[in-house]
């Protein structure tokens, strides 16, 4: 490999040429900086100080300027490239702009948070470059680059608590208005007397939306404040979620037993083969994607190579597969996606709640990819026991195979009268093969079609019911999350413009409440 940083005697693979075919040239989108008018070692300096904020390493930065002195920037980029390996940054580069982002986006996040930089925080970055300004970027870039120690004294990137709201404003660590064991200051909040219950609301989405979305959800659910948390402080996953809601904040209580909390705990199973440089433990949140065979396949060989003390490169490379994935150690050098029936664990379901009666595997990784995560939603729901002790009468808009059906059943929440609309065939079969499980003894009407909710639908309901006390439900993570770069049209999107349903619904709900003088 040639020390001017040109890539003519580089033996390319196949795969690699087809892979680079489709960029150009690195050289041709470095940005060609105009050197500082001053000598040579302070430009120097700040040359080397521009490269060290972009995250390369010290020992790269100091020999691409010993090779090709301190003032040619777009050399020593080059340089930096190279030694650091045009293959992976071109399988990078490749890899963002599969997922559907800009080769200016996937350039800048790359240079910006460094090449070893794992994808999911690529992603991260390019998103709240989106969403954010310039100088709240310059600031996450400090933060990136030097987040204070570790207990080993290693620098730690930024926390995945603090991120971005669609404002382009960090959030605060996401414990909501609280979390169990996490101290948290008394919170005054406020509900306009147009919103408040009873009939209670709870609307979840994911928190990563385009600019403005939490706003206008906001602004239609009564300028109530969302409330965003992370599941990982209720379960071994994180999973990141704002909920509007009206219900009470005090008094909440965690459903028992309290679940694992961390993999090595969910999954006992792993720890024999976890090696120590592996140190995750917290999954990523559960997606519908998960790796393929080939995927482990290539980790197991690229191990079996390395011996039994793998080099820094290589550690970094698979554990970048294993936090994209979710792979979970199951023999020597051997990874694995999650079973189904760990994913529902993790999710607080139980075992095999999702098997059976003819669903396709995919299927079933599609319903619970969108699936509350009940112990984060029951803690949240936990206020309606006291105010609800005889039993609850629910609306469930679009929330999938009965997550919240299945929270409120562990609260030891009785559901009298529940009212499911899902569109997907799946997730109906699921929730009606676990109600006839868990013994219901209430009444549960499943409706396909939200068009199919008017007015005169809710009054003939809610006269069966004398009037619903929860409407709860959420939109599909489809078009809403952040990383969907094809199909994310924020709150207009074909999926999340259910939301406007919701809303339509919760507003005739409440008219009917006042006028039949229910609740």
């Amino acid at each position: 490999m040639g020390s001017n940083g040109d890539s003519d005697d580089i033996d390319w693979s196949d795969d690699e040429v087809r892979t680079c075919s489709s960029v150009s040239s690195v050289s041709v989108h470095i940005p060609v900086f105009t050197p500082p008018t001053c000598e040579s070692s302070t430009s120097g300096s700040k040359i080397n100080n521009r490269f060290l904020e972009m995250g390369y390493p010290s020992r790269v930065v100091l020999k691409a300027m010993e090779e090709h002195g301190e003032d040619d920037e777009e050399a020593i980029l080059n340089a930096i490239l190279t030694y650091l390996g045009q293959n992976k940054y071109f399988e990078t580069m490749n890899l963002l702009e599969d997922m559907g982002f800009q080769y200016d986006e996937a350039f800048t996040a790359i240079n910006r948070c460094g090449l070893e930089t794992p994808i999911e925080e690529l992603v991260e970055f390019i998103d709240a470059a989106k969403m954010g300004k310039e100088d709240d970027l310059q600031d996450l870039q400090v933060e990136l680059n030097d987040a204070g120690q570790s207990r080993n004294g290693k620098k730690q990137k930024l926390s995945r608590e603090e991120r971005w709201t669609d404002t382009g404003k960090r959030m605060p660590l996401m414990i909501g208005f609280g979390v169990p064991n996490v101290g948290i200051k008394t919170i005054h909040r406020e509900i306009p007397d147009a919103g408040k219950g009873p009939p209670y609301f709870y609307y979840e989405n994911v928190a990563y939306t385009p600019k403005g979305v939490w706003e206008n959800m906001s602004r239609f659910l009564y300028e109530i404040e969302p409330e965003f948390v992370d599941s990982m402080h209720f379960s071994a996953a994180a999973r990141k979620r704002g909920y509007i809601h009206n219900l009470p904040i005090d008094e909440r209580f965690p459903i028992l037993p309290i679940p694992p909390s961390t993999i090595q705990e969910a999954l006992p199973i792993t720890n024999k083969w976890w090696p120590k440089w592996d140190l995750r433990t917290k999954l990523n949140c559960i997606l519908i994607r998960h790796g393929s065979a080939e995927d482990t396949k290539k980790i197991k060989e690229e191990l079996d190579k390395s011996g039994p003390d793998p080099p820094e490169h290589v550690r970094k490379n698979v554990l970048e597969q294993c936090r994209k994935y979710n792979f979970v150690w199951v023999g020597k050098n051997k990874v694995a996606p999650l079973d189904l029936d760990e994913i529902e664990v993790i999710m607080e379901f139980s075992k095999c709640h999702t098997r059976g009666g003819g669903i396709s595997t995919t299927a079933r990784y599609q319903c619970l990819g969108n699936s509350f995560q009940v112990d984060t939603v029951a803690y949240h729901l936990s206020v309606l026991k006291k105010l609800f002790p005889s039993g609850i009468n629910v609306l469930s808009l679009f929330s999938g195979l009965g997550g919240a059906e299945v929270a409120l059943h562990r609260l030891g929440i009785p559901l009298k009268f529940v009212v499911s609309v899902e569109s997907s065939e799946t997730c109906r079969n699921i929730l009606q093969s676990w109600w006839e499980q868990s013994n219901q003894q209430g009444t549960l009407i499943n409706i396909f079609d939200v068009r199919d909710v008017t007015l005169g639908k809710l009054k003939e309901l809610m006269d069966m019911s004398h009037g619903f006390d929860l409407v709860i439900g959420g939109s599909p993570c489809n078009n809403l999350a952040g990383r969907n770069r094809y199909t994310r049209d924020g709150i207009y999107g074909d999926q999340s413009s259910l939301f406007f349903d919701y809303f339509r619904i919760l507003d005739l709900v409440k008219k009917i409440t006042v006028y039949r003088g229910y609740g």
